[in-house]
């Protein structure tokens, strides 16, 4: 069992209005900015159905966890929930995911920020890497200082980010709104397989969402507070993401829109806002593209190390990751190790392989976050069941819609993983 020394326990510090703007901070990134390119690529004119059925699977998974968080308000996310209400394989694997998953979407946000720069400074690109890698050091550091530092630097980085966006959907709108139908039709030109293997990556587009159930140590009043936050955010992201793909798709068509390559300097967002408006105009589009990857990179470091310091806890990762400085509001090895995590995952530089591979193991890890779901009993039930069962199945479901060598390489590291957590448990 996890100890409950008061020596490593987060202080509670944040409200509504803060836990929303985490959220925010962790949702709006690298899949607005990148993967709706990735995803258009795909689907063509479909991946505005591939949006629409990631928000629904992501608000049936955001609602479960909102109810898990909501009982079980500590941190640590699924990693927790499947050990109370499942069993331990099931929570070691959920830590294990979210581990991967989420390492390689920071990894794909730095990437991200760093292709957006050297775009927009028409930089050599073989500074990309070197600059990805310092976008995570910076990140890591801020990190380190505590969640207070962190809020008020993600909130900095939100306002700009929902600035651009604004400004980018108001410029785009008139010329969008003449030239929609002819570039939004026909919807279902492609394959319903193309269009499920871009939900799969849409849906990783919302799932910053678990950002505030990992929170539920450090939020006061945590069963009024996780699920409103969880609600409101989503709300905001779903209109938001939809009216960017609409406008986006419309102005220019997926033939511009889906051919922007799939390494890291992809910059779909800024090809749009420059095609329209000029660079000039393109330049806040690019601002705000880079905040909101430092953003998303901000609160994956915090999400993270927060897992890491529940499976130091308790005993599936070295103890030591579960120390906290002195002032009890940071795992600061924790923190390190996440930062060298993604520093080695940015070296491999391609945006595609990355987010495709974040897509199914965290498909996986919100799959077994509706298993537990399912166990919580009708008094602590927030939402209907048929939510929950839902939410299992969609996941399930897309998961293995991605590249078969994705999955394939993803179950690998399910079973290592056990194997690692059985001979922890028998030393």
């Amino acid at each position: 069992m996890p100890t409950t020394n008061p020596r490593t326990q987060l202080k509670r510090e944040l409200g509504v209005f803060g836990a929303t703007l985490m959220g925010l901070g962790s949702i709006i990134g690298t899949g607005v900015f990148v993967s709706i390119g990735i995803a258009a690529g795909i689907a063509g004119s479909g991946v505005l159905i591939a949006v629409a059925i990631g928000a629904i699977v992501a608000t049936c998974n955001g609602l479960n966890s909102a109810q898990l968080a909501a009982n079980h308000p500590v941190s640590g996310g699924t990693y927790e929930y499947g050990y109370k209400y499942l069993n331990s394989a099931w929570g070691f694997t959920a830590g294990w995911m979210f581990l991967v998953a989420k390492t390689a979407s920071a990894a794909t946000a730095a990437l991200g920020f760093a292709g957006y720069l050297v775009r927009i400074a028409s930089w050599d690109t073989n500074l990309l890497i070197p600059l990805a890698l310092i976008a995570a050091i910076a990140m890591t550091l801020i990190v380190l200082n505590g969640i207070r530092r962190s809020h008020i630097t993600n909130v900095i980085i939100v306002s700009i980010t929902l600035l651009s966006l604004c400004f980018f959907i108001l410029a785009c709108l008139p010329q969008a709104i003449q030239e929609g139908t002819n570039n939004l039709t026909p919807l279902l030109a492609a394959s319903p397989a193309n269009i499920l293997q871009s939900s799969a990556l849409m849906f990783v587009a919302y799932t910053g969402y678990g950002r505030i159930a990992t929170l539920g140590e450090e939020v006061k009043t945590p069963r009024k507070t996780i699920p409103q936050a969880m609600i409101v955010c989503l709300l905001l992201v779903m209109l938001l993401y939809m009216a960017v793909a609409t406008v986006g798709i419309a102005v220019v068509g997926v033939d511009v829109l889906g051919t922007v390559n799939a390494s890291a300097n992809t910059a779909p967002l800024e090809i749009v806002a420059q095609t329209v408006m000029g660079k000039g105009s393109a330049l806040i589009v690019t601002v705000g593209a880079m905040t909101a990857m430092l953003g998303v990179l901000l609160n994956l470091i915090v999400g993270l190390s927060r897992v890491l310091l529940a499976m130091g806890r308790r005993g599936d990762a070295p103890r030591f990751l579960a120390h906290l400085n002195q002032q009890q509001t940071t795992p600061y090895w924790a923190v390190l190790f996440v930062g060298i995590g993604i520093c080695l995952l940015i070296l491999v530089g391609n945006v595609k392989t990355t987010w495709s591979f974040s897509a199914f193991t965290v498909l996986i890890y919100y799959g077994i976050t509706n298993l537990a779901a399912l166990r919580l009993t009708p008094s602590a039930r927030l939402y209907p069941i048929w939510i929950t069962w839902f939410g299992l199945v969609s996941c399930l479901f897309l998961a293995f819609w991605v590249d078969s060598f994705v999955w394939q390489i993803g179950l690998g590291l399910i079973v290592v993983g056990l194997i690692w957590h059985k001979n922890r448990k028998h030393q």
